[in-house]
């Protein structure tokens, strides 16, 4: 296991990028095995979890170059439908390619996903939109079987809950489904946005995305796309709060302000002066931060989720006491304990976490519990001080390339272990 050794208290000046959001590549390379074509994707950053879409893309047949950050992808020869326990329990959006592969073949079998554990994620959701799309689904021994026989129809949908990875399963699928189908109730979250400009790209009918209705005219030829992945809004978000919690002035490019203005919101709340642009946000921050009203978690354009634990960490040292709500997922508050190690005031009872900001943090050994939690870290750690060791930084690596580079390019003593 590897290590991010953090000595805080150096402030971050100078600019970084933000690299391709992962959110969006993993859903588009599965949407590449919908056409014999070649798809070039860019802005897609080599991290743990792209690159273990990658084995699963190869594992299905599919050819794959990458060049720098450009990844090309071609499922002319796509010879299996299936997809072993080994690689579905890496990641839990390995879910996605079960809409993907039954619109290409008309079945797919695969096992339950993994990833990271935040708590009980069904995927309920995506079965109950296949089946209505008129698939046949066998759920045994941990595996899931899904048959279309007499093909996909579409139909209307209703999701009870706007889930992203249902919404994003059900639009795959629809592509191959004879007539309209209509989606009610979607995610509005910039991926789905994403794919549906890489769906349009390749020929599919796609319309209505980060609205109320998606609409999909299903049945299509679809041919090979070249397209470019949107900047990351939750690496946009970490860096503002890295700079919140360490101080200094850093401008932040390839970002899309408007994907992340409720985090910027409660930065500015808090006190960090922060000034956009069309493809540029200058965070700035002096002093002790103040803290903010409560933080309630909700699909987009709400805050969301995978801010939270960043944001706690910020605010673990700010003054005054900020209340989190955590309305997404039920265990998204691991992160905190590692925090209280760092000596974070936090009382946390079911989905509230209560934070008094305390003066100063302390350096600690700590260990990554999830993706975000392990950026809450890293974030936490450069304002502390003293030497924070922040471990099992794979799970950080799924989401973040170059983290620990990125940030020692700003002034950051930060080194890997």
């Amino acid at each position: 296991m590897s290590a991010y050794i953090i000595e805080g208290g150096s402030k971050l000046y100078g600019s970084v990028r933000v690299h391709g959001a992962k959110n969006s590549a993993l859903p588009i390379l599965a949407a590449c095995i919908l056409t014999n074509g070649e798809c070039v994707i860019d802005d897609c950053p080599p991290l743990r979890d792209v690159e273990g879409t990658v084995r699963i893309l190869r594992r299905l047949g599919a050819t794959t170059v990458r060049d720098g950050d450009t990844l090309a992808v071609k499922a002319s020869a796509l010879a299996k439908n299936d997809i072993p326990d080994s690689l579905m329990r890496e990641m839990r959006s390995s879910v996605i390619f079960l809409g993907a592969l039954t619109a290409r073949y008309g079945s797919a079998r695969l096992s339950y996903p993994g990833g990271c554990e935040l708590g009980p994620r069904p995927i309920d959701l995506h079965l109950a939109g296949l089946r209505s799309l008129g698939a046949k689904i066998v759920e045994s021994g941990g595996g899931i079987e899904c048959s279309a026989p007499d093909g996909l129809r579409g139909c209307d949908i209703s999701l009870s809950i706007p889930s992203v990875g249902a919404t994003e399963n059900i639009m795959l699928a629809a592509t191959a489904a004879k007539g309209r189908t209509r989606i009610f109730n979607p995610a509005r979250e910039p991926e789905i946005v994403d794919l549906q400009n890489f769906l349009t790209a390749m020929g599919a009918e796609v319309r209505g995305a980060g609205g109320s209705i998606i609409e999909i005219e299903g049945g299509k030829p679809l041919h090979g796309a070249r397209h470019r992945v949107i900047p990351d809004r939750i690496v946009a978000a970490t860096y503002m709060a890295a700079v919140a919690s360490a101080g200094g002035a850093v401008s932040i490019e390839n970002v899309r302000p408007a994907d992340i203005a409720s985090v910027s919101a409660v930065l500015r709340e808090a006190g960090v002066d922060i000034r956009e642009s069309q493809n540029r946000i200058e965070v700035a921050s002096e002093g002790r931060l103040k803290s903010v009203r409560p933080i309630k978690t909700q699909g987009y354009p709400g805050f969301p989720t995978d801010a939270q634990s960043i944001i706690m960490s910020v605010m673990a040292s700010a003054q005054g006491t900020t209340m989190f709500v955590e309305n997404i997922f039920e265990s998204r508050y691991r992160h905190a304990g590692e925090l209280i190690r760092m000596g974070a005031d936090i009382r946390v009872e079911g989905r509230v976490a209560v934070v008094s900001g305390v003066k100063r943090l302390y350096g600690a050994n700590v260990s990554a519990t999830d993706l975000r939690g392990g950026a809450g870290l890293v974030v936490a750690a450069l304002g502390a001080e003293g030497e924070t060791a922040v471990g099992d930084i794979e799970f950080i690596e799924r989401g973040y390339c170059g983290l620990d580079e990125s940030l020692a390019g700003l002034g950051a003593k930060i080194s890997r272990r």
